[in-house]
């Protein structure tokens, strides 16, 4: 049988980019389905910008392999294609000596996860690097980073295109339907859509991934993993930017903490909280500023009264409720559906920007013989 494409992906964020330029590479004519009007407006638009080092994350985890290998692909990818980011590092603080267990034990996992580079500083190091830091001690990862999201998502559709592939916007996915020699009829585009054949399947929508898998007919309904909405809003700095370095406190139950970075355009901000939500709603409560100050000033204790504006807020695709463990990504294949020729992903949240070109090598090795 002929389709009209080799491999069609939901999602034109950086993972759903990422897949499709992965499988373009392979030769096979892509398509990238996006319901906004325009790529990376959903949970890539919506995040720190961060390269993160991989530092956090379980041992033999997809997040600590994605991570690790997704940076250094990110970094020459970024440098070859004249996308702009700035490898600044990032510091780990404790600001008592309570944080300083917390703080080793992100130091022996990233050690595990063969992070290079990683320094213990005493206090005083880390204020010879950052004056004005409140630090009892610090952990320095100089591999991490910010980066221009957008041009590097523009960069991924460009070589999808170069290769052959389209990505469409405004064409909301509607469901697909297995065909019986194989591969999956596809609707598109909502009202007066098109329907399409496709012989391989990548679902990578972020938050509705849940809602997309639900309308591939014979998707087994209690393989798809329960969503949540975690939600977090970012505050920008009035004045000058005090850190050159990200400065991160240490993690919090879910979630890496509110911290700090030094944008691209050379502006402060902190970022993001936690906060489950039902509903995608992407209002920042100026009220929660007095909460941001407090929490900042424990590592910025020179945090000016009312320096903090509201800026904007992302929601993260999390597959575990508030108190919950945070699980691991998940790439679901024919072993866990069932159905040859589909790749579906769940709970591709932080670092799953930075994980993104390993993440599609990933999956179009699965799709490699399907």
């Amino acid at each position: 049988m002929s389709f009209d494409f080799d491999a069609t992906v939901v999602g034109a964020g950086a993972v759903g980019l990422a897949c499709g330029r992965a499988l373009a590479k392979r030769g096979l004519s892509v398509l990238v389905l996006e319901r906004e009007p325009h790529i990376g407006q959903g949970v890539s638009s919506r995040n720190s910008e961060v390269i993160h080092g991989g530092l956090y994350y379980p041992t033999g985890s997809l997040k600590a392999r994605f991570c690790v290998e997704g940076r250094r692909l990110l970094y020459a990818f970024l440098e070859s294609r004249k996308v702009d980011f700035r490898k600044c590092g990032k510091l780990v603080v404790a600001t008592d000596e309570a944080e300083v267990e917390r703080i080793e034990a992100v130091f022996k996992q990233a050690t595990v996860n063969g992070v290079e580079g990683l320094e213990h500083l005493t206090g005083d190091q880390a204020r010879a690097l950052e004056p004005g830091l409140n630090a009892h001690a610090a952990i320095l990862s100089p591999e991490s980073g910010v980066f221009d999201s957008h041009g590097y998502m523009l960069a991924l559709q460009g070589e999808i295109e170069a290769a052959g592939g389209s990505v469409v916007v405004s064409t909301p996915f509607e469901r697909a339907e297995p065909l019986p020699g194989g591969g999956f009829a596809i609707t598109a585009g909502g009202e007066g859509g098109a329907t399409l054949t496709t012989r391989l399947l990548v679902t990578a929508p972020g938050l509705a991934a849940q809602a997309v898998a639900s309308r591939i007919d014979g998707y087994p309904a209690d393989r798809i993993p329960v969503g949540h909405f975690g939600k977090g809003v970012y505050f920008r700095l009035t004045g000058k930017a005090p850190f050159e370095r990200l400065i991160y406190p240490p993690p919090i139950p879910g979630a890496l903490g509110t911290h700090y970075r030094r944008d691209l355009g050379g502006q402060a901000v902190f970022g993001p909280d936690l906060v489950w939500v039902e509903t995608e709603d992407y209002s920042v409560d100026a009220a929660k500023a007095a909460e941001f100050e407090g929490y900042v000033r424990r590592f910025w204790p020179g945090l000016p009264e009312g320096a903090l504006t509201p800026d904007y807020a992302g929601i993260r695709p999390k597959l575990h409720g508030a108190g919950e463990p945070q699980p691991d990504f998940q790439l679901h294949g024919r072993e866990v559906h069932g159905l040859d020729g589909l790749v579906a992903l769940f709970g591709i949240e932080s670092p799953g920007l930075t994980s993104s070109l390993a993440i599609g090598e990933a999956v179009s090795e699965m799709l490699a013989h399907d």
